[in-house]
């Protein structure tokens, strides 16, 4: 489904390639399956970055995405924290892209949300289940990013539209209403936990524990290369996916 590739794009930290397909981008939002409310808000978000300085961009990226933990694009860092059980998950993960002929570059982990959102544009039919798999991620970073008024929550609701998954996000609101910022200097210096989100008997996504540490040097994305499948079946060096 070319939409959630698009909003894989959109997720990564931004490049120039976006802001030279500016046209194409908002051409594609247009013509997404989308509720209205959901496919209006899309393309505001779009329309309002690509106008701007990329530079801007990528500072309002950092800021969200790059500082603390709330705002992860890690699927499983909101899931399973550091456990064990985190790795165990990427190892299948994995291997489910490779059942579907895919292999990730080197750089990239399985879980990082933009690659997986590219894995399950691949999926035809089954794009909508993938991402009812992720739904309580997808619904916890929509509310966080709402919390702090940032319309980046746009991207995060148009996936749970395209999901038909059913969530309570009121209910997931009034739970994170009381998180501390994890953002601030002070926090950014200091290692704590918060007390786990949980979703209920969700027999793949169990609780989902909130972790608001230090960003590892490997949680940032300005330094990696764009996300890129490779095809398993061809040379190593394939092309990245386009638009």
């Amino acid at each position: 489904m070319q939409i959630i590739s698009l909003i894989a794009r959109l997720l990564d930290y931004p490049r120039d390639e976006l802001m030279e397909n500016g046209e194409v981008i908002l051409a594609l939002i247009k013509d997404a399956p989308l509720p209205d409310a959901e496919g209006q808000a899309l393309l505001a978000f779009a329309q309002k970055r690509l106008s701007g300085e990329l530079l801007d961009w990528q500072e309002e990226y950092d800021g969200l995405f790059e500082r603390g933990r709330s705002l992860s694009l890690l699927i499983y860092e909101h899931i399973h924290g550091e456990s064990r059980d985190r790795g165990q998950a990427m190892v299948e993960l994995q291997r489910q892209y490779q059942a579907a002929g895919l292999a990730i570059a080197a750089h990239e982990l399985p879980d990082y949300l933009p690659l997986f959102l590219e894995f399950a544009a691949t999926q035809g039919n089954e794009a909508s289940g993938w991402l009812r798999d992720i739904a309580p991620v997808l619904g916890l970073l929509a509310v966080r990013l709402d919390k702090r008024q940032s319309n980046y929550g746009a991207l995060f609701h148009a996936l749970l539209a395209l999901s038909q998954a059913e969530l309570d996000l009121g209910e997931l609101a009034q739970q994170v209403a009381t998180e501390k910022a994890d953002n601030t200097p002070k926090a950014l210096d200091k290692v704590w936990e918060e007390e786990a989100v949980i979703f209920g008997g969700d027999a793949i996504n169990g609780g989902c524990p909130s972790a608001a540490n230090r960003p590892s040097e490997g949680q940032r994305r300005d330094q990696d290369l764009p996300i890129e499948f490779i095809d398993a079946a061809s040379r190593p060096q394939a092309a990245i996916r386009s638009l």
